[in-house]
């Protein structure tokens, strides 16, 4: 015991020496929110709703309150009103999404009480409810959580419902990019019985390509639930098989690669037994390390996310939980610090946070490259909205994606960085844990180096774009095919563009190619051309949306380039 005080007293020194504090500025950054005592909570987005670069603010309320809107102006936040008719049903989920790849964030809303509704951003913040017209059930299905992703690989996002009832099963719609869904559910192989089902998350645990989800279930008679894509747009239930039918009070699915070895991991939140953190074995099996790990906190927690609050490298934790710190020996929330594959709590980087609180997500309030954490809270004065006051000189690199010919959000994306050989990876959600909405940029925290290796994302569609020699403390735009990595020379002698194309790619070069080939992903010649003195471009507008390879040959050189149909 005595040996464990002291490890908890140094790794609480090491952090305090890092000088990391939160401080809830909730009040004084403008926001002001007093949620009702809704059954198990009301959900949060810290997410940039209208794409100018600042991450706003959206709140899930209780029955007859409306949802709650927050604009970022500059570091504070001005409450808005958007056009969301009877603006006052009781909400769980609050998902911004863009259903259609137009560039404007969709909004998505769950109910236990009320039907699922879904408004399209017709353009400017306008919205109109296409609930009717969408496709998706017009009835009441208790549903929690919903979690967006791209399971059958055609660009566009669908989402999976978790519904929190015994007969009522999960919901996956599957997007037919026309501003409707399709209940696959039959399908897709899913199974037709209700779970008691909280959250779930698309995640690609396997790296095939293809998009899994996993299904957090309430009570030890549900176990958990882990749905392996066969890549043929049909699932296989294998929760045994990969050791994650774990059989708990299950709330939250929060998933990210917490010990950097590039297999995405899954923390599920529990009550007083203890979490569990789900470590990806990397050959299709998981083992349960909470315990080795020092993650399990024995309270009754609830929403939970992963983040760099120090910008050293690696990842924390922060755990919210259904107490308030008046009962001795139960935590009203928890910040681990990550030391290795040890972590430790350290709440006194977060005083005062004594709330019964149940969902939780992370932005960057400032755009100074300290993530913040909101939280929303039942029973309290307010909101809280954690203000990362930190003054460690850690640098940060911010990565927001942009998808083509992969779905506009970059969901599903795997981003890997190296800091002087050392990598860290990210993997891209939508509806991760419990009703939460993290920001669509990643952060990374990268210590005191003064330069990043490279930055890569291997997109859902398969393309790879890689940057290198990246400078910190920067927020970093990468669009889907604008840096690809595959080339076979560094002369250049050919440059292409626009990359993706719509209809004719333009070659810019002082050589003429004597022939042009383009061949698919497979390798076979789908056009070959010898080209004339004046023929500069390529026709592409008859290929299908995908990646192509351009061979471009001249009388001494060739050059292999990739390009993007969209």
């Amino acid at each position: 015991m005595k040996l464990f005080q002291y490890i908890f007293w140094l790794f609480s020194l090491n952090l305090c020496a890092a000088q990391v504090i939160f401080n809830n500025e909730a009040e004084e950054l403008g926001i002001e929110v007093v949620c009702g005592n809704t059954l198990f909570g009301n959900g949060v987005s810290f997410f940039d709703y209208d794409n100018d670069g600042w991450d706003d603010i959206t709140v899930a309320t209780a029955d007859g309150d409306p949802i709650r809107f927050f604009k970022n102006i500059n570091g504070n936040f001005v409450e808005q009103t958007l056009n969301i008719p009877d603006n006052n049903w009781r909400n769980k989920q609050i998902n911004w999404v863009d259903i259609d790849n137009d560039g404007d964030n969709d909004l998505f809303v769950t109910s236990d009480t009320e039907v699922n509704r879904l408004f399209e951003n017709t353009g400017n913040m306008i919205f109109q409810d296409i609930t009717a017209s969408s496709g998706m059930l017009n009835e009441v299905l208790v549903t929690y959580g919903a979690s967006w992703g791209d399971y059958n690989n055609d660009g566009y996002l669908d989402v999976f419902l978790s519904n929190r009832d015994t007969t009522i099963p999960n919901v996956l719609y599957k997007n037919n990019g026309n501003n409707t869904f399709t209940l696959a559910n039959t399908e897709a192989g899913l199974l037709s019985t209700g779970t008691l089902s909280f959250c779930a998350a698309f995640i690609d645990y396997n790296k095939d390509g293809y998009q899994d989800i996993y299904v957090a279930n309430d009570k030890v008679a549900n176990a958990n639930t882990m749905y392996k894509n066969n890549g043929d747009s049909t699932f296989t239930e294998v929760g045994f098989e990969t050791g994650t039918d774990i059989t708990i009070d299950a709330m939250s699915v929060t998933v990210e690669d917490y010990n950097s070895d590039g297999w995405p991991d899954i923390y599920v939140t529990n009550d007083v037994v203890g979490n569990v953190l789900l470590q990806n074995n990397g050959n299709g099996t998981f083992s349960d390390v909470a315990q080795s790990t020092n993650t399990t906190m024995n309270s009754v927690a609830w929403g939970a996310v992963f983040l760099d609050v120090e910008n050293d490298g690696d990842l924390d934790l922060y755990v919210s939980a259904e107490h308030d710190g008046t009962v001795s020996g139960y935590l009203s929330s928890a910040l681990f610090n990550n030391t290795g594959n040890f972590f430790s709590i350290v709440n006194s980087a977060i005083p005062d946070d004594f709330a019964i609180s149940y969902s939780n997500a992370i932005g960057d309030t400032d755009n100074d490259g300290l993530p913040e954490i909101l939280v929303n809270n039942i029973n309290n004065n307010n909101i809280f909205l954690w203000k990362n006051n930190s003054t460690a000189v850690n640098k940060w690199l911010k990565v927001k994606l942009e998808g083509t010919l992969s779905n506009r959000n970059g969901v599903g994306s795997l981003i890997e960085i190296s800091v002087n050989g050392n990598k860290q990876f990210r993997y891209t959600c939508i509806g991760e844990g419990y009703l939460g909405q993290n920001s669509a940029t990643e952060f990374f925290g990268i210590g005191n180096t003064t330069e990043i290796d490279y930055v890569k994302v291997t997109w859902l569609s398969g393309t790879e774009d890689i940057i290198y020699n990246v400078v910190p403390n920067q927020n970093l735009k990468i669009v889907e095919g604008s840096s690809l990595s595959l080339t076979e020379f560094d002369d250049d002698l050919f440059k292409i563009f626009p990359n993706p194309v719509s209809d004719y790619l333009i070659i810019n070069s002082e050589l003429l190619p004597s022939e042009i080939q383009i061949f698919n992903p497979l390798g076979e010649v789908i056009l070959k051309l010898k080209p004339n003195i004046n023929h500069e471009s390529i026709d592409v507008s008859e290929l299908t949306k995908g990646l192509y390879i351009l061979k471009l040959v001249s009388e001494d050189s060739t050059q292999i380039l990739r390009f993007i149909k969209k």
